[in-house]
């Protein structure tokens, strides 16, 4: 059963207008991942608590954010480590991405959403291969 994390209603017109405001990188993560395509369902722009996380999965508890260059910089970089240890304290995973790599290793960074996905959410293999009697 799914654990509900508390969330502040005032965000939900901020996320929706963010859903249509996505970045390149957003926008070229979420069609990898949407409707299921790794196995699981993310949705985007979703708020937990008082942040707005771009992608994530409530079965897994799962986030990913993916940081422009405004993350780098030295106030965002503290806004940022705080806001991540609370959302930690929630039990929510984070999954950090530079824009760059999103754009540039898409391959990679799906690789490393695969992966999360597989040590949190293992799936048996096809035709029972690895079952243990």
């Amino acid at each position: 059963m799914r654990k509900i994390i508390p969330y502040h209603a005032h965000l939900i017109a901020l996320a929706k207008n963010l859903r249509n405001k996505m970045t390149f990188g957003e926008i070229a993560l979420w069609r990898e991942i949407k409707g299921k395509k790794l196995g699981v369902r993310f949705s985007r722009q979703i708020s937990i608590d008082r942040y707005i996380v771009d992608f994530y999965c409530k079965d897994l508890r799962l986030a990913i954010e993916v940081d422009g260059s405004v993350h780098f910089w030295p106030e965002k970089e503290v806004r940022d480590r705080i806001r991540q240890r609370r959302l930690e304290a929630l039990g929510v995973r984070i999954l950090r991405f530079s824009d760059t790599d999103v754009k540039n290793n898409l391959r990679w960074v799906v690789g490393e959403i695969e992966r999360e996905i597989q040590m949190t959410h293992p799936r048996p293999l096809p035709g029972g291969e690895g079952a243990q009697d």
